[in-house]
C-alpha cells in the first residue's frame, strides 16, 4: 500500500464578526499526518461502512456495490436498477443497528420506478448473501420522477430508538417542492427500520402531507451524522452560490430555503433578499464562498489528540478535509486537511478508530496521525 506524508496547515478564526465570513488567519504551527491509501482505484466513492469483520461496503456512483475484503474488491450482483444521470447513482449505505442480528443493510439512490420518466430518490433495505444482494424491499421511493439530474441528497442514519433517517434534495425545482408538505423534495424524512411511517411524525396527521417529512426547507443535503454526546442529528447542505449550512435537525423544523438563503443564484441575480425568518430555523454555520460541502463525520476516537468531538466535512469545490472545532455551539476554529488530493467525496470513522475519506478518482484513504 502506498503512505503519503501530509503537513496540515491550520486555519482558524481569530474573531468570528459574522458566521460564514472569511476572516482567517494562517498560523506557522503545522500538524504532521501520514495518510494511507487502503481502497485503490475508485470513481466516486459516495458511501461507505464496515461489516462486523472488518471488510467495507463502498457504493460507487455509477451503479457499483463494492466489498472490499482482505485487500480485494469484489462487485455485489443483484443492486437495484440505477440512473446515474448529472448528481445521482448509487448514493449512501449504511447498516442496521441490529446487522448482527437481522443483516438488513440500507441504502439511497436514483431509482426509475414509477410512471413518470426520469428518476427521483429511493430508501431500500436489502440482505447480502454469497455475493449478491437478497431480499430487496424499497422503503420509500420519492415522487414524481424528473430527468433533472440536480439534488438528489443523500444520506442514511440511525437513531438510538431504531429510526432511520434520510435526505432528499430538492431536485432542482427550488421554488416548487422545499417549502411545500405536499411534495417529496428538500427534506429529512423519518421512517421505522421497516419503511412504515412513525405516527409522532411531525406532519403524519397534516391533511396531504407526506407523512414521512421530519424537516423541510433544505436544498440539497449530502452530509448527515448524529452527534456522539447529544444525539442530535447534523446536517449540512449545498447552498447556491454562497450559503452552504450546518444545520442542527429538529423535529417539523423549517430550514428556510429558499425562502431565506445567505447565498445567490450562479449568475450572481438575487434569490431572495431575506436571510432570515420568523418561524424558519438558523444554520449553526453558513459558508461564504461555497465549498461544496459532502460527508460529514465527527472524531469520536483517541488517536487524534486533541481532535476528538471535532466536526469533519468535506470539500468538493476546494479539495480538501476541514476540520471544525464547536465551542459553545458555534465554529471556533476551522483546519484543512487533505489539500490537493481531490474532491473528497465522503468522510467516515472507522470501527479501529481511525478516519476515512472517499476521494474521487483516487479511492478510500486512512488518516494516520504521526506522533
Amino acid at each position: 500500500m502506498r503512505i503519503l506524508i501530509f503537513f496540515a496547515i491550520i486555519i482558524h478564526s481569530s474573531c468570528f464578526f459574522g458566521q460564514g465570513e472569511d476572516k482567517t488567519i494562517v498560523t506557522p504551527e503545522k500538524i504532521n499526518y501520514k495518510t494511507e491509501l487502503v481502497v485503490p482505484e475508485l470513481s466516486i466513492p459516495w458511501g461507505m461502512t464496515w461489516l462486523p469483520d472488518g471488510s467495507m461496503l463502498i457504493t460507487e456512483i455509477k451503479g457499483k456495490l463494492i466489498h472490499f475484503k482482505d485487500g480485494k474488491k469484489t462487485e455485489i450482483s443483484n443492486c437495484p436498477e440505477v440512473v446515474a444521470r448529472g448528481q445521482g447513482g448509487f448514493l449512501d449505505v449504511e447498516l442496521h443497528p441490529q446487522y448482527q442480528k437481522n443483516g438488513w443493510i440500507y441504502f439511497t439512490y436514483s431509482s426509475p420506478d414509477g410512471e413518470e420518466k426520469g428518476s427521483n430518490t429511493a430508501l431500500m433495505r436489502a440482505k447480502l448473501k454469497d455475493g449478491a444482494l437478497v431480499d430487496k424491499q424499497i422503503l420509500y421511493k420519492g415522487s414524481p420522477n424528473t430527468t433533472r439530474g440536480h439534488h438528489f441528497g443523500s444520506r442514511i442514519v440511525f437513531d438510538d430508538a431504531g429510526y432511520v433517517y434520510f435526505t432528499i434534495g430538492d431536485r432542482g425545482e427550488h421554488f416548487v417542492n422545499p417549502q411545500d408538505l405536499t411534495k417529496d423534495g428538500g427534506k429529512v424524512y423519518r421512517l421505522k427500520d421497516d419503511g412504515t411511517i412513525p405516527e409522532d411524525n411531525p406532519f403524519y396527521n397534516t391533511p396531504n402531507a407526506k407523512k414521512a417529512i421530519y424537516s423541510y426547507g433544505h436544498r440539497n443535503q449530502q452530509g448527515m451524522i448524529i452527534h456522539p454526546e447529544t444525539r442530535q442529528i447534523w446536517t449540512h447542505e449545498h447552498g447556491p452560490q454562497g450559503g452552504d449550512e450546518i444545520n442542527i435537525i429538529a423535529k417539523g423544523k423549517n430550514y428556510g430555503w429558499p425562502t431565506i438563503t445567505y447565498g445567490i443564484n450562479y449568475d450572481n441575480s438575487i434569490i431572495t433578499e431575506k436571510k432570515e425568518m420568523e418561524g424558519m430555523e438558523q444554520p449553526l454555520y453558513y459558508y461564504i464562498p461555497s465549498i461544496a460541502p459532502s460527508g460529514m463525520a465527527f472524531i469520536n476516537s483517541n488517536k487524534y489528540p486533541g481532535w476528538k468531538g471535532n466536526l469533519l466535512i468535506g470539500s468538493l469545490r476546494f479539495q480538501y478535509l476541514e476540520r471544525l472545532e464547536i465551542k459553545n455551539g458555534k465554529v471556533a476554529y476551522r483546519e484543512k486537511l487533505l489539500t490537493d488530493m481531490g474532491r473528497v467525496r465522503n468522510v467516515k470513522m472507522g470501527p479501529d478508530g481511525y478516519i476515512y475519506a472517499g476521494i474521487e478518482n483516487k479511492g478510500i484513504i486512512k488518516i494516520i496521525p504521526v506522533q
